[in-house]
C-alpha cells in the first residue's frame, strides 16, 4: 500500500514530516517497507531554456545547444528530435546522477564536441510521460526552478498491510490510527448525500446473496469523460497507478482513499434495464463454462463458485464480482451515461476466484480481506460527488438490493485486563480515549461494553482490545520487568525412553550413519507397499498430494531419501531415523521405531570380492541392541517369516518368542525398490523400540571399577558339522553358554560345504577364546572345557568334524 504525504494530510491535521510519519506508523504496528523521496533524487535538476540549437558538425542526429541554465550559459550536445530554440526543459549538470540511466554525468566530448551537461526526458528522471524527446515545460517557468517543484514531487510511503487490517488499504484508515497515536487530529471529511434527480431506470437483482449480500448503484447521465485534471493524475501516478480517464480514475481514487472499490459501467452498452448478481453457469447441453472477456483483454472461464455480474436478464456476464469488470461495458472517452456500482462481495469467494483464475486486481485484493460493509451507500455517494465535480452530469436515485452483513457484536470488557496482560499502568480515561479514537463505541459500566466499528471485524474479544491499547500507547512503553529469581534451574531428567533414543542416536552416528528427519506422512500407494494405506490412516487435509497417508513404516521415506542421494551422485548412503509409525488409528496404534538403511555400492577393485554388507548390517544391529540393553543372548533369529517388503531369502527377524518381534532386518525386496524408483540392493533394519524390554535394575551413571584380566587369554579352534538349514547363531550361543565364566568370546571364521562334508550339511569353524581368571589353565582343565564345548554343540545337533 502506497500513499503520499500530502494525501495523508488531507485526512490528518499534522506538521509531521515523512520521517516522523514513518516512525509513528512503525510504532503503531504498520510495517513500513520503504520511504521514497523523489525530492532528494531530483535535487540536482533544474529548469533551463534552450537559446539556440545548431546541427552537430559530425553527426546528423545530434544538435549542439546553447542553453541558459542555473549555472550560466552551457553548451550541451543533445540527440532529442524536439530540441529547438526557445524550448523550456530540465537541465542536469556535470556530476548529477541520472536515475533513469543509472549513470553519473561526466564532462566528455560527443563526436568531437564537449557536452557540459544533459537535457532530460521523462524516462531519464523516472517520471511518467512521453519519453520520445526531452521534456517540454511551460514557457513561463523561471530558469533555475528546482525540478521537484515543477513536477510536484513529494515523498511516498510504502508499507505492508496485514491480512486482518483491510481498513489500512485506505488512506483514511491510516490517518485514523496515526491520529489515535497522537500524530495529529483526524479531519477526514464526512460524506454528504447527493440527491437523485430521477428514479434509476436500471434495477438490481441478487440471486446469490451468499456471494454478494448487498449491491447499490445509480445512473449518472450526461457525463463528459476525458483526461483527469493534473492533481488527480499526479496523485495516482505518485503511487504507481496509470491515469486512464476521469471515470476510472475516480474509482481508483476512492479505492485508495477510503478502501472502497467501485465499478463504472457504460450504460449505453448494457443490455436491458436490470443487473443481476449470480453464480457462474455451466451449459447443460455442452458442459462448457461460460466465458468473460475482462478489462485486461483476457478471456476467463467462470465456474459456479464465482460471483458474476450479468445483464440481458442475467444471461450475459459483464463482470466478475469483486474482481474485474468486463470489456463489453467498459467506459471510454465517448461515454455519456454511466451506471456506478458499489457492492460488498464475500471475502472467501473473491479470494478463491482470484486464485482459481490467477487474476489479481486492486478490487480483489481489498474485497478478499473484507472491506467495510457499512460504507456501501456512503462510498457510492462519495464517488457520485467526484464524478459530478469532474465530469458533470445528473444523478438518479440510488437503488439498493439486499442487506449488508450485520455489524460486529458488542462484548464485555474489563479495562483492568490492560494492566494484567501488558503491565501498562493506564487509567480508564486513557484506555477509553484510545478505543474511541480508533472508532470503538465504549459504554462505561461494570464491566464496560465495547462495540467494534464495522471496519474492524478482526476484533472479537477483550484480548484484541488490549492489543489495540498497547499498540497505540506504544510498545516502547511496556515496562521492563525482570522475571522473578526462581533459583538455579533444575537439570532436565530424561525418562527411560528418551534416554534410549538419545543413546541410539549417538551409537548409530558413531557407526557412520547419518540421521534423516522425514515426514510422518507418505503417499497412500507407497504406504500400501508396507502393509498400510487404509482409509483409517488417510489424512483428510494433507499438506501435499503425495503426503496423504500416515506412514506404517519409516522405511519408504529412507528409501526415497537414499534414492535422491543416489540421483545426485551420492549412491553409498547410510541413513537412520528415529520416529513414529502408525499401524492403525487406535490409541495404541502408534509405535516408535529405530530404522537404519544402507545402500552399499562397493568400489571396483581387482582383489577379492568384499564381505557381504548384510553381515555388516547385522553386526550394527546387534551392537545397537546391546547398547540399548536388550537381552541379545536370548534373542531368537527366525528366517522366512518377514513381511513381504523384505527379500524372502536374505532377511530375518529377531524376537523374544513369537509374540514379541523386536526387529526385522535384511535386504529389501526388489519389487518394492522398483516401485519407489530406487536401485537395488538396499539393506535395512527396523527396531520397534516399544518391544525392547527395559534392562533389569536401574543403571548407575557412575562407572564401575575396571575388571582387567592379569592372565593371557588363549584360543581353541573347533569345526562342527551341522545341517545346512541350521542357523550358525544358535550354535554360537550354545557354545558361549558352555562355561560363561571362562569363555570370553566365540567367533565364526569359516563355513565350508563340499568334499568331505555330507550333502545337506555344512562345516562351521569357530574360534573359542578362553580367559583364565584366577590361575593359568592346565591341560586337563582345557580338555575338560573342550568337552563341555563339544557337548553344548551336540545339544543343538552339531557334531565335531573328524
Amino acid at each position: 500500500m502506497k500513499f503520499t504525504l500530502s494525501w495523508l494530510k488531507d485526512h490528518l491535521e499534522t506538521d509531521a514530516e515523512v520521517a516522523a510519519v514513518a516512525d509513528a506508523m512503525t510504532m503503531a504496528g504498520l510495517e513500513v517497507e520503504d520511504v521514497h523521496d523523489p525530492i532528494a533524487a531530483l535535487a540536482p535538476f533544474t529548469v533551463a531554456r534552450i537559446v539556440s540549437a545548431e546541427q552537430h558538425p559530425n553527426a546528423d542526429r545530434l544538435r549542439v545547444c546553447q542553453v541558459d541554465t542555473v549555472d550560466g550559459p552551457k553548451e550541451i550536445v543533445c540527440g532529442a528530435p524536439n530540441a529547438r530554440a526557445g524550448l523550456t526543459t530540465i537541465y542536469a549538470p556535470i556530476g548529477a546522477y541520472v536515475p533513469g540511466l543509472g549513470v553519473t554525468l561526466v564532462e566528455k566530448p560527443v563526436r568531437g564536441v564537449v557536452s557540459h551537461g544533459m537535457l532530460c526526458s521523462a524516462a531519464e528522471l523516472e517520471l511518467a510521460g512521453d519519453s520520445d524527446g526531452i521534456l517540454e515545460l511551460a514557457d513561463d517557468l523561471t530558469v533555475g526552478t528546482p525540478a521537484a517543484g515543477v513536477f510536484g514531487a513529494e515523498p511516498v510511503i510504502d508499507f505492508e498491510v496485514t491480512p486482518n487490517r483491510p481498513d489500512w488499504l485506505g488512506v483514511a484508515g491510516i490517518a485514523r490510527d496515526l491520529a489515535a497515536a497522537g500524530l495529529g487530529q483526524l479531519k477526514t471529511p464526512s460524506v454528504q448525500p447527493v440527491p437523485g434527480a430521477f428514479p434509476s431506470p436500471i434495477s438490481v437483482r441478487i440471486e446469490a446473496p451468499e456471494m454478494c449480500p448487498v449491491f447499490a448503484g445509480r445512473l449518472i447521465r450526461g457525463v463528459k469523460n476525458g483526461p483527469s485534471p493534473e492533481w488527480l493524475q499526479r496523485r495516482l501516478t505518485a503511487i504507481g497507478l496509470r491515469s486512464i480517464n476521469r471515470l476510472v480514475d475516480v474509482t481508483n481514487l476512492v479505492a485508495y482513499d477510503r478502501c472502497r472499490p467501485l465499478h463504472v459501467y457504460d450504460a449505453a452498452k448494457l443490455v436491458g434495464n436490470e443487473i443481476v448478481v449470480r453464480g457462474g453457469q455451466i451449459s447443460r447441453d455442452t458442459g462448457e463454462h461460460e466465458h468473460l472477456i475482462a478489462l485486461d483483454g483476457k478471456t476467463y472461464a467462470v465456474d459456479p463458485a464465482m460471483s458474476v455480474i450479468a445483464d440481458a436478464g442475467g444471461e450475459r456476464p459483464i463482470g466478475l464480482g469483486g474482481v474485474m469488470g468486463g470489456e463489453s461495458t467498459g467506459c471510454s472517452d465517448d461515454t455519456v451515461d454511466v451506471f456506478v456500482e458499489c457492492a460488498w462481495f464475500d471475502p472467501l469467494v473473491t479470494a478463491q476466484t482470484g486464485r482459481t483464475l490467477s487474476l489479481n486486481s486492486d478490487a480483489q485484493y481489498r474485497f478478499a480481506r473484507g472491506v467495510d460493509p457499512d460504507f456501501v451507500v456512503p462510498g457510492l455517494e462519495l464517488a457520485t460527488r467526484l464524478i459530478l465535480d469532474l465530469c458533470g452530469g445528473e444523478p438518479s436515485e440510488i437503488v439498493v438490493a439486499g442487506q449488508a452483513p450485520a455489524s460486529p457484536a458488542a462484548f464485555a470488557f474489563d479495562p483492568a485486563r490492560v494492566g494484567s496482560l501488558t503491565g501498562l499502568s493506564l487509567d480508564d480515561d486513557r484506555i477509553a480515549e484510545i478505543l474511541t479514537r480508533l472508532g470503538f463505541e465504549v459504554a462505561r459500566g461494570t464491566p464496560w461494553t465495547v462495540t467494534p466499528p464495522s471496519w474492524r471485524r478482526d476484533v472479537e474479544g477483550p484480548a484484541d482490545l488490549v492489543e489495540e491499547v498497547a499498540r497505540i500507547e506504544g510498545y516502547d512503553a511496556l515496562p521492563a520487568t525482570p522475571l522473578p529469581d526462581l533459583g538455579a534451574p533444575s537439570r532436565g531428567v530424561l525418562n527411560p525412553r528418551q534416554a534410549r533414543v538419545r543413546l541410539a542416536r549417538r551409537a548409530l552416528a558413531a557407526m557412520g550413519y547419518a540421521e534423516a528427519v522425514t515426514w510422518s506422512f507418505t503417499r497412500q500407494s507407497t504406504a500400501a507397499l508396507f502393509g498400510g494405506g487404509g482409509d483409517a490412516l488417510r489424512v483428510e487435509n494433507p499438506i501435499a498430494a503425495d503426503l496423504d497417508c500416515m506412514r506404517p513404516s519409516a522405511l519408504p521415506n529412507l528409501i526415497q531419501a537414499a534414492a535422491r542421494n543416489a540421483a545426485r551422485g551420492h549412491a553409498d548412503a547410510a541413513l537412520f531415523e528415529i520416529g513414529p509409525i502408525y499401524l492403525d488409528d487406535s490409541p495404541t496404534g502408534q509405535r516408535t521405531v529405530i530404522t537404519g538403511l544402507i545402500a552399499p555400492r562397493a568400489t571396483r577393485h581387482w582383489g577379492a570380492a568384499p564381505e557381504d554388507a548384510l553381515f555388516g548390517l547385522k553386526g550394527d544391529l546387534m551392537a545397537l541392541l546391546e547398547a540399548l540393553g536388550a537381552p541379545t543372548a536370548s534373542l531368537q533369529l527366525v528366517q522366512g517369516q518377514n513381511r513381504d517388503w523384505w527379500h524372502p531369502g536374505r532377511s530375518a527377524r529377531l524376537q523374544l518368542g513369537p509374540k514379541n518381534i523386536m526387529a526385522e532386518f535384511g535386504a529389501l525386496h526388489p519389487r518394492v525398490l522398483k516401485a519407489l524408483d530406487a536401485d537395488a540392493p538396499m539393506l535395512a533394519f527396523e527396531i520397534v523400540l516399544d518391544a525392547v524390554p527395559e534392562p533389569r535394575g536401574a543403571r548407575s551413571k557412575a562407572r564401575g571399577p575396571a575388571r582387567l584380566a592379569n592372565l593371557m587369554p588363549l584360543t581353541r579352534d573347533f569345526a562342527f558339522v551341522v545341517e545346512d538349514s541350521k542357523a550358525v547363531g544358535d550354535l554360537v550361543r550354545a557354545i558361549a553358554g558352555a562355561d560363561k565364566a571362562l569363555i570370553a568370546d566365540v567367533s565364526v571364521f569359516d563355513v565350508y560345504r563340499g568334499a568331505g562334508v555330507p550333502e545337506g550339511m555344512k562345516s562351521v569353524a569357530l574360534e573359542v577364546t578362553l580367559q583364565p581368571v584366577e590361575a593359568t589353565l592346565t591341560e586337563a582343565e582345557i580338555e575338560a572345557l573342550s568337552a563341555k564345548v563339544v557337548a553344548a554343540a551336540g545339544k543343538v545337533g552339531a557334531a565335531l568334524r573328524g
